[in-house]
């Protein structure tokens, strides 16, 4: 059994036509988005469980449930030559960020979140070493888990390689490269975020066409891993958008 939790994230599951088991609410919860994800699931012949707030508590892993858990299916996970085939569909040039072992389940929210509003292609993740979709990471990412697809892959580094045979350049963040605004991110890309503590591995930055950095000068000298990867997701967005 999978769950979502969260009023946002629920609401967009059902948006999506995601096949959900039934959805259980607070009985005592009388807001109006808790109305509207009942009309919802009743307009989609979803069950509806009004349950203590007691049970929701037990049952939540983020802790912030907001009165409404959806029971539904694992994630199912994007096979590689599936997310290649996604932009090729769209008639658009391939926009993927690769993440080298982010484990905090926050951070791979706050990504997949960022990288829904700049229209990124998907979002590829380790088997190893980083987090999964969790009803922590679905909340985080406020539903955008739902429209962004997620590819699980066995070597980051391999990847690269069938990546860049597909015609894309590869970018790693890092602090010894060039400033990203002076760097061309515009057209088929990848982008690589490193992990919180040891940023990217020295082999899959070894197999990366070149490296962008942030420059600071506050007196701390590294960002949070979505907070960096937010930064250069919105500078790829404004230079494939053309924007000066």
């Amino acid at each position: 059994m999978a769950i979502i939790e969260g009023r946002n994230p629920v609401i967009e599951a059902l948006k999506n036509d995601r096949e959900i088991d039934k959805i259980m609410v607070n009985k005592a919860a009388r807001e109006g988005s808790i109305k509207k994800i009942i009309a919802m699931a009743r307009d989609n012949n979803v069950i509806v469980q009004q349950v203590d707030r007691h049970k929701l508590d037990e049952m939540s892993e983020s802790h912030s449930h907001q009165g409404v858990i959806a029971i539904i299916g694992e994630y199912k996970y994007y096979e590689l030559d599936e997310v290649l085939e996604i932009p090729k569909k769209k008639g658009e040039e391939p926009f993927f960020i690769i993440l080298d072992g982010v484990t905090d389940p926050h951070n791979l929210g706050s990504i997949i979140r960022t990288a829904d509003a700049v229209g990124a292609h998907a979002v590829i993740i380790p088997k190893r070493r980083s987090a999964q979709i969790t009803p922590v990471v679905a909340k985080a990412s406020a539903g955008a888990v739902e429209y962004v697809p997620v590819c699980k892959v066995t070597n980051i580094a391999n990847t690269i390689k069938i990546l860049k045979e597909n015609g894309l350049w590869i970018a790693a963040v890092d602090m010894d490269g060039g400033a990203f605004y002076q760097q061309d991110l515009s057209g088929a890309l990848a982008l690589v975020v490193g992990s919180e503590g040891s940023g990217i591995s020295r082999l899959v930055k070894q197999n990366c066409d070149f490296t962008v950095s942030m420059p600071m000068s506050g007196n701390v000298t590294s960002l949070n891993a979505s907070v960096a990867g937010g930064i250069l997701l919105y500078e790829v967005y404004r230079q494939r958008n053309g924007k000066k």
